[in-house]
């Protein structure tokens, strides 16, 4: 324990980098730190017969140009290039990392997380996978980037919630909705985050069929929703909303199917405003639930003034679901 305190102690720097195509880039914050632009630097570089790190030494423009001249003098160690791996176009097109899919909201350490992420999802990609490897990236990357903000902290769990959820879907890896429910959701601090990151386990749960763990998520996205005070009615129809458009194309159970009425019609006889309690009628029709949505729009009618504005819009919706056919089967 002493000595690896001591190692620590010994670090002045320590980060992720990533060789691109135009080669290596020290980080901006180790430039500023170490280097002054007016002045130039001068490196040994040195590579050991194992070729698993390069080390880098700083020289004085003397000791330089003295190595230099004996490194001519000697005779040259001819190194041998890799060989290159002809990669398959489409191969690589279809496991390429959907950062636009992950990165939904910007955070402070996008670009430094991102090769991480990126690596674990090439290890995930691996046959066979080395689970272990591939695991122990993405851990680093949700213990190494956190910072004091909240908000920033959620963003970045998110974003590996997203990237972990495509390797469920893409690589067979349906292990993983356990492990995010337990190991990364807790620690959100963002009620809507939190919510979103229910929202892709409800879904991917239900498209992989495994059914019990769906129903405990939509038990908690639920419980999020009844969490706002009803003074919030916008976002918890919002988040009606989102949850709605998860589930409606998708193959459900009869318990969700049992919580998804109660809920809504809940909801949907509570409140007093029109517009939201035609919101949910809206919903229920969304979900095939066709004799609930019809109630509720009668019910709404019958309490409008006849002066009202919204007497033309709910016979509109009461002609259309009085003629829909009443089918409320789950989607196969």
């Amino acid at each position: 324990m002493a000595e690896d305190k001591k190692q620590d102690s010994d670090i002045f720097f320590q980060d992720v980098i990533k060789k691109t195509k135009t080669g290596i880039t020290f980080p901006k914050e180790l430039r500023e730190a170490l280097f002054d632009e007016n002045e130039d630097v001068f490196f040994k570089i040195t590579v050991p017969n194992e070729k698993n790190k390069v080390i880098l030494e700083f020289l004085s423009e003397t000791e330089a140009k003295n190595l230099s001249e004996k490194i001519l003098s000697s005779k040259p160690k001819e190194l041998r290039k890799a060989p290159v791996k002809m990669k398959d176009n489409a191969t690589s097109d279809k496991i390429a990392p959907n950062w636009s899919e992950y990165f939904v909201y910007d955070f402070k350490n996008r670009e430094k997380i991102q090769p991480i992420l990126e690596s674990a999802f090439y290890k995930f990609a691996e046959t066979p996978v080395n689970l272990d490897d591939a695991m122990g990236r993405i851990k680093y990357a949700l213990v190494s980037f956190l910072t004091a903000t909240k908000t920033e902290n959620a963003k970045l769990y998110y974003s590996i919630i997203k990237l972990l959820i495509d390797v469920v879907e893409r690589f067979n890896q349906p292990n993983l909705i356990d492990w995010i429910f337990e190991k990364i959701v807790p620690n959100m601090e963002s009620k809507f985050l939190y919510e979103q990151a229910l929202l892709e386990l409800l879904e991917i749960s239900l498209k992989t069929k495994r059914f019990e763990k769906a129903e405990l998520f939509i038990f908690y996205v639920l419980r999020n929703i009844d969490d706002y005070p009803r003074s919030e009615l916008y976002n918890i129809f919002n988040s009606f909303k989102q949850l709605v458009k998860k589930v409606r194309h998708i193959e459900r159970t009869e318990k969700i199917d049992l919580l998804l009425k109660e809920k809504l019609m809940e909801y949907g006889e509570d409140v007093d405003d029109n517009d939201y309690k035609i919101q949910i009628v809206e919903f229920l029709e969304d979900l095939n639930y066709i004799e609930l949505a019809y109630r509720l729009a009668k019910a709404i009618q019958k309490g409008l003034p006849p002066d009202s504005v919204k007497v033309d819009e709910i016979r509109k919706i009461v002609k259309r679901l009085y003629t829909a056919p009443i089918t409320e089967d789950k989607i196969n």
